[in-house]
């Protein structure tokens, strides 16, 4: 199993902290937001990792060759970083990870290790980590079908319909990953380099199953705002943390 981490953005929402700084570089607690991450990919046996940057990557790279110099590193620029999205990041792994099942999550997931460690042992193949709660217009949503299979997700859902935010990690199988990057092919052949890579998972789910694990009771935060950032601070001082 591989993972792929997405930290290529600039995070202009986040000024004047990502000014000098890359988002998933921020600490809190003394701590990067990525190494939260990093600790997890370790508990559960996972070494490998596609990292894809852009923004400040010199300082990733720095980081982990002082830090992290214990995992099978390889880095994937992404040289349009200011003006492409997630689905762009994804796209540039695909001759990566086709035949490998892979964690994909996005670099600026808060999470405890607790978190990964049940996507990793679930005996569903293709799982999001879904925390479910009323969503607003920002949120990354998903709707449920029978089973806890997901049967659309994306920003623009139905906020009613919704059973909460997909919060960015995410586990997949080698032949979701092969109809994923096909379906990205199209996507980002189209035009929509600026779309998040969900647009490309949206259209492949009646004919591939995906499930989700519902991690409601974990602290965990995706940080796009400066009141998440501030939020994720008291996150940590869980037990989950500990």
């Amino acid at each position: 199993m591989k993972a792929i981490i997405l930290a290529a953005g600039v995070s202009r929402r986040l000024y004047p902290l990502t000014l000098e700084t890359p988002k998933s570089l921020l600490k809190i607690n003394d701590k990067p937001i990525i190494d939260y991450q990093l600790d997890a990919l370790r508990a559960v046996g996972v070494k490998d990792i596609v990292l894809v940057l852009g923004y400040y990557e010199e300082l990733f790279i720095d980081h982990f060759k002082n830090k992290h110099s214990d995992f099978n590193l390889l880095v994937i620029t992404n040289h349009h970083f200011f003006e492409t999205n997630t689905s762009y990041s994804v796209w540039l792994c695909k001759d990566k990870v086709q035949d490998d099942d892979t964690i994909l999550m996005n670099a600026d997931v808060l999470f405890p290790i607790e978190l990964l460690k049940r996507l990793v042992i679930s005996k569903q193949q293709n799982l999001l980590a879904v925390e479910i709660k009323k969503c607003g217009n920002e949120e990354v949503k998903v709707i449920e079908g029978r089973n806890n299979r997901i049967v659309a997700i994306g920003k623009k859902l139905i906020q009613e319909n919704s059973l909460g935010e997909f919060i960015g990690v995410a586990k997949f199988s080698n032949e979701f990953m092969k109809e994923f990057f096909t379906s990205l092919d199209k996507l980002v052949l189209a035009g929509g380099k600026s779309d998040y890579f969900e647009a490309a998972i949206d259209p492949i789910l009646s004919e591939n199953a995906l499930y989700y694990e519902d991690v409601t009771d974990l602290p965990s935060k995706e940080i796009d705002f400066l009141e998440d950032f501030e939020e994720a601070k008291s996150l940590v001082d869980s037990n989950f943390y500990k």
